[in-house]
């Protein structure tokens, strides 16, 4: 009788081998955890960046599509335009420091449109009696982390009729 009274309970060999087994999980749990911290940050970035890319795109073709008049002997890293209101302003892309510019050339203001921009290019296409430009075709390529997209857009460029 007094020997079964002592076999009911654990030893501190067996509680020590639970013990190493819970802290093995627990850290496999947390590196897990972490992983997927580090991977959801990374997927923040690289959205945010292509976000900053599209909104940009969006507001160039825009300005493109009713613009007054495209030079066609702006460099290819750049897009010079009269918009509609008459303004004149400059798209222009700086590998320097990996920005897109918005210039407006009457006051020569800077305004920095997108960061994380590794290549941009404006093809222009000139109108067939070669007075004008017929559209644009952009390419734009950002960066975040390892992450690179390519992003494109095009816009016909339509002529007031007022």
């Amino acid at each position: 009788m007094k020997n079964a009274k002592y076999k009911t309970g654990f030893t501190v060999v067996e509680l020590l081998i639970a013990l190493a087994i819970s802290a093995m999980l627990l850290v496999a749990v947390a590196v897990a955890f972490n992983a997927s911290a580090v991977n959801y940050q990374e997927n923040e970035d690289i959205l945010r960046t292509i976000n900053n890319a599209r909104q940009a795109l969006f507001r160039i073709t825009s300005q493109l599509r009713t613009a007054k008049g495209v030079d066609l002997t702006a460099p290819i890293n750049e897009c010079s335009l009269i918009t509609a209101a008459d303004e004149d302003i400059t798209y222009q892309f700086r590998i320097a420091d990996n920005k897109l510019y918005l210039i407006t050339n009457s006051d020569a203001q800077e305004y920095v449109l997108c960061d994380n921009v590794t290549a941009m290019t404006f093809n222009k296409a000139p109108t067939a009696d070669l007075l004008g430009c017929k559209s644009v075709q952009i390419s734009m390529t950002v960066v975040s982390g390892n992450v690179q997209k390519t992003i494109s857009a095009a816009a016909a460029i339509r002529r007031n009729l007022n």
